[in-house]
């Protein structure tokens, strides 16, 4: 899991963070601080899924990320 584009691009990540997960709550999101450890247990906690399953859905969304964040820089 890459933790760093979690942590590096926290502010840019947080509201797509809650459209992505949206049973999420903006005060649950600010607590996380881009910690994938916390966010994995709040998935868990929300959304009923096992640990492996919510590290699984943020390495997805990161990998996307990513990708985003490197296209963009590509452009200008």
């Amino acid at each position: 899991m890459n933790k760093d584009i979690l942590k590096g691009h926290w502010r840019e990540l947080k509201g797509k963070i809650k459209q992505h997960w949206g049973k999420l709550t903006d005060d649950e999101i600010t607590r996380v601080e881009g910690k994938a450890d916390e966010l994995s247990g709040l998935l868990q906690k929300k959304y009923g899924l096992s640990k492996e399953r919510a590290e699984k859905d943020i390495e997805s969304f990161t990998v996307e990320e990513e990708k985003r964040f490197k296209d963009k820089e590509s452009r200008h």
